[in-house]
């Protein structure tokens, strides 16, 4: 759980994400309007991204590169998420019906 959080944690200005990732401060804007990644932001309102979302910056950025346009991005982006909402409640499901057995 603590590395999820840290993970989530802001640490990162939009300047040094563009630097870090090779990519214009303008397409991490515009990635944030269509809705593809929501970067934490101060009380005064600057960005503040996170290692989580340095992953989503570089998945758009090999969906890209593959040909899609954004709104296929944002479709795969979506897909992938319920993939692993999925995979996520299945494994509760699996662990649930295991304990369940082992108590009959």
């Amino acid at each position: 759980m603590t590395n999820q959080r840290s993970n989530a944690r802001g640490l990162y200005a939009i300047s040094v994400v563009a630097e870090l990732l090779g990519t214009g401060q303008q397409n991490i804007r515009l990635y944030e309007r269509r809705g593809l990644l929501t970067p934490k932001r101060t009380e005064g309102g600057t960005r503040q991204y996170s290692e989580a979302d340095l992953a989503v910056l570089r998945r758009i950025a090999e969906l890209l590169d593959d040909g899609l346009n954004l709104a296929g991005v944002a479709k795969v982006l979506e897909l992938e998420m319920d993939n692993a909402r999925l995979r996520r409640q299945l494994k509760r499901a699996r662990t649930s019906a295991h304990q369940d057995k082992e108590k009959d």
